[in-house]
């Protein structure tokens, strides 16, 4: 492996550590300070109907009751971070969300989601899970 590549290893590594590290203690533990430790104005959301900015996500996040993200796998290149996760609590039933987060500086700065509903495998056409 060379330099050039073990570099854009190590910062995959970092980049997913702090993710998964925010994650959980952003939405798994509600703990709002987080977003000062991890998260960076300007804060570019994707999200059609809903704003950008980390005061959106201070509002979001108490009233998030029973939530639970259990990421089942995560992909990471240059400064991008994915995630693939089980989301309970986000929406009346379990869904499973993509989240692609861009970091700067080793802060979270910019994300996009796809969320779709969670389908047990024999009932999907493909018969394939969704997760």
């Amino acid at each position: 492996m060379t330099m050039a590549e073990n570099t854009a290893a190590d910062q995959a590594r970092r980049n997913t550590g702090i993710v998964l590290t925010a994650m959980r203690e952003l939405f798994g533990e509600k703990d709002l300070t987080a977003l000062d430790r991890y998260w960076a104005e300007p804060y570019v959301r994707h999200r059609p109907r809903m704003a950008g900015g980390l005061d959106t996500l201070r509002a979001v996040v108490p009233g998030l009751d029973g939530f639970v993200g259990a990421p089942q796998r995560t992909a990471a290149q240059g400064d991008l971070v994915c995630t693939h996760s089980v989301v309970h609590g986000w929406a009346p039933d379990p869904v499973v969300i993509v989240d692609i987060f861009r970091l700067d500086e080793g802060r979270i700065v910019e994300h996009w989601d796809v969320v779709q509903e969670l389908v047990p495998p024999g009932e999907t056409v493909s018969g394939h899970p969704t997760v």
